[in-house]
């Protein structure tokens, strides 16, 4: 899938134009995704040097991502601040400005790796309540 993943809030605590501290597990839940063959597409207001900081941010953590603020990587960037087109085509959005906020980033992969939608994921959840399970960081990164 293409997923479209905001910056501030959503990766990191909103403290813009400033980088806030990294949102608990939400790079090492972007770097598994990407792990699973999905493309990241980095969507935020940012632009020109705000922009450089946040995708540095993130690559200095091990994370890159497939597009920044555009559909494609080669798509041409105009006058050094935003791509032709703000209007991404993506599978899914992850962003803090959702209807209801920005699930726990647990929540997100169990969603995005099961092709589930938010009514199914509190069903399982809730299913998942009558039996006991290990706990969800320890399911998805055990050692294979």
């Amino acid at each position: 899938m293409v997923i479209a993943v905001d910056f501030d809030g959503t990766i990191v605590e909103h403290k813009y134009p400033h980088i806030g501290k990294e949102i608990p597990f939400a790079i090492a839940t972007l770097k598994k995704l990407q792990t699973e063959h999905h493309l990241l597409i980095l969507w935020s207001v940012r632009e020109g040097k705000l922009l450089e900081e946040a995708v540095g941010f993130c690559r200095e953590r091990g994370l890159e991502f497939y597009a920044v603020n555009a559909n494609h990587p080669d798509e041409e960037i105009k006058d050094n601040r935003t791509a032709p087109c703000r209007k991404l085509k993506a599978d899914i959005f992850i962003d803090d400005r959702n209807v209801g906020g920005i699930p726990d980033w647990g929540v997100i992969y169990e969603m995005i790796h099961n092709r589930w939608s938010y009514e199914r994921y509190m069903n399982e959840v809730h299913e998942a309540g009558k039996t006991e399970k290990k706990p969800f960081w320890e399911r998805i990164f055990q050692k294979r």
